[in-house]
């Protein structure tokens, strides 16, 4: 492999010819061999947004400093680490500094060698330029509000409004659907399946709801308040400046943080917006357990509904077919909700001016966000757009309910209707039957007082 030398403040190191990454970088490279777990390339990209806008901003308030050759070139190689292009010049782990401080020169060592390269000339410095007016302890916390915004409004939230979309499809087609209600995994009164669904959909709502409550505050941004909060080396406007050009540039209404002291030292707004994601998780495991349990079967089991049947279920039992999304989007809730426990620590650590637990809280944030898209996406696509309800089994299910003896409550009482219950169950009659020979109703009056599908 060819090398070639870059300096830092502490020397000379070797750098791979072909990687625009410069001695700092290999630092990192090459001390922190631990796992394989790269820094998110949405905060790559993130890191890209910023580093524009910073340099917007700067020239903006210091055009003395950033001028437009700098600014163009710096530009045209944030350009390119946004869209991706330049992934490969971003090696390093996400079991770094707990400041994110390497990711932040690994950036501005990347832009810089590729905008020098692109300006024909060597116009930029990784800190004086793409670094200026910034420090590592505020652009990090900046990247993972970014990409947090980003992976939420246009990856999670548009995939579980389209499994909305489904659901509220579902509940039309099966309007008037009575079937039996459980709780305790026992028979309950009824419900319409209607109503079953709509009690899924609301759980995917009200964790939107939470969602969109938390984006306010990740939208602030602690850029401007460089080292421990106080802005120094950043020039007057330059918070401003900055996120009113992160909002041109991603088209998101971002603000400065009025607290950068805060804004350095605190995730609780990650924390607050990963709790919400949680939420959601938690629900998607109980949709996703409803509808396995309620397609069972398909002749020992509940059997009241059918879902698609996309790949064959067992290597030994011909014709076996599993409700393999609903496990895939139980394991992906599982991870969400072990990875809301290292946001919440990762949260409550660093001591004094800066939290030193960055990298980790923004890798399980957004592999959580990821996931959840993701596995929402698919669970919808391969799975709840396939329901079918099965009507005769459901009706089936339904008039061999012992729980419709609530609705004789009002005619026998409480303690007669739990003996006719118990009656028809120890017997195996009707609970008709079972009233008409215990006396308390005639068969006349039975049938003008019992009718389950006005139960719901």
């Amino acid at each position: 492999m060819d090398y070639r030398i870059e300096r830092d403040s502490m020397g000379e190191m070797r750098v791979p010819a072909d990687r625009y990454w410069g001695a700092q970088t290999q630092r990192s490279y090459q001390n922190f061999r631990i796992g394989g777990e790269l820094m998110p390339r949405e905060i790559t990209h993130a890191f890209g947004i910023l580093k524009k806008a910073a340099a917007i901003a700067n020239h903006r308030v210091r055009p003395d400093r950033m001028d437009d050759r700098r600014l163009a070139a710096i530009s045209a190689a944030c350009d390119e680490v946004i869209s991706g292009a330049l992934n490969d010049h971003f090696p390093l782990v996400v079991w770094q500094t707990g400041s994110g401080t390497q990711s932040n020169m690994n950036a501005n060592e990347v832009i810089a060698n590729r905008g020098n390269e692109i300006a024909g000339e060597k116009l930029l410095h990784p800190n004086d330029h793409v670094n200026m007016s910034q420090s590592s302890n505020d652009t990090f916390p900046t990247a993972m509000h970014i990409a947090a915004v980003i992976a939420i409004e246009d990856s999670l939230m548009p995939e579980a409004r389209r499994f909305i979309d489904t659901l509220k499809r579902l509940e039309a087609e099966n309007a008037g659907v009575v079937k039996s209600g459980r709780t305790h995994l026992q028979d309950a009164t009824p419900i319409a399946f209607s109503q079953e669904i709509s009690g899924w959909r609301g759980m995917v709502e009200k964790p939107l709801e939470m969602l969109e409550a938390a984006l306010p505050q990740l939208k602030q941004l602690a850029l401007g308040g460089t080292a421990v909060g106080t802005g120094l080396n950043a020039p007057a406007g330059f918070d401003a400046e900055v996120a009113r050009a992160v909002s041109e540039l991603t088209g998101k209404a971002f603000v400065t943080a009025p607290n950068k002291f805060h804004a350095l030292t605190a995730k609780d707004e990650l924390v607050f917006a990963h709790g919400a994601m949680k939420a959601l998780a938690a629900n998607m495991m109980k949709i996703a357990n409803d509808v396995r349990w309620l397609a069972s079967g398909p002749r020992c089991g509940l059997g009241e509904i059918r879902i698609p049947e996309n790949e064959p279920g067992s290597s030994i039992m011909p014709g076996k077919v599993n409700p393999t999304q609903c496990e895939a989007m139980t394991m992906v809730a599982v991870q969400v909700i072990a990875n809301d426990v290292a946001v919440g620590m990762a949260a409550s650590q660093g001591n004094f001016e800066l939290n030193v637990f960055m990298p980790v809280l923004i890798y399980n944030f957004l592999q959580s966000a990821r996931l959840l898209a993701d596995g929402i996406r698919s669970f919808n696509d391969n799975c709840v757009r396939g329901i079918t309800a099965d009507r005769e089994k459901m009706a089936h299910n339904l008039h061999n309910s012992l729980m419709l003896v609530t609705a004789l409550n009002p005619y026998i009482g409480y303690d007669n209707a739990a003996k006719t219950a118990k009656l028809a169950f120890a017997e195996n009659i009707s609970l008709k039957e079972a009233c008409v020979k215990l006396g308390f109703l005639t068969p006349e009056r039975f049938d003008e007082v019992f009718h389950p599908e006005q139960m719901i």
